[in-house]
């Protein structure tokens, strides 16, 4: 469990610098810096980020789920309040980290799947309703 842990805090970590990379907006002095901003966001997203959720789940759904992107931002901006050495200029900057994060997100899983499973599990629908088979 605990070595699950790290992995997941390192893919993180990786992530966070992929962002800082990327975003002109988002920067982190030192990998010490990038580290307890990737530990900090984490459980900021263990912790406050469900309680966000529950608190903003019907703007999140009048939304159709694109609320949580703000959410998300939210949180890398409150990191950047509480690590001094990871600064985020402004909410747009926060915004843009978010969503190539979740794209981040997204490509591991397939590539998760791709390398354990050799093939990617979409969803499938067997049991259609009789109006919309072909």
């Amino acid at each position: 469990m605990i070595f699950g842990i790290l992995i997941l805090w390192l893919f993180s970590t990786i992530g966070l610098l992929i962002i800082t990379a990327i975003v002109p907006g988002i920067r982190v002095r030192s990998a010490g810096d990038l580290f307890l901003a990737s530990l900090i966001l984490g459980l900021m997203n263990a912790f406050i980020r469900p309680l966000l959720w529950f608190l903003t789940w019907p703007l999140t759904v009048l939304s159709f789920g694109l609320f949580a992107l703000f959410v998300n931002a939210f949180m890398i901006q409150l990191t950047s309040m509480i690590v001094p050495g990871f600064e985020v200029d402004n909410f747009a900057s926060a915004l843009l980290a978010t969503v190539i994060m979740i794209l981040l997100v997204i490509t591991g899983f397939i590539f998760i799947q791709w390398f354990l499973f050799d093939n990617v599990f979409w969803l499938q629908m067997n049991n259609m309703h009789p109006a919309f088979q072909m």
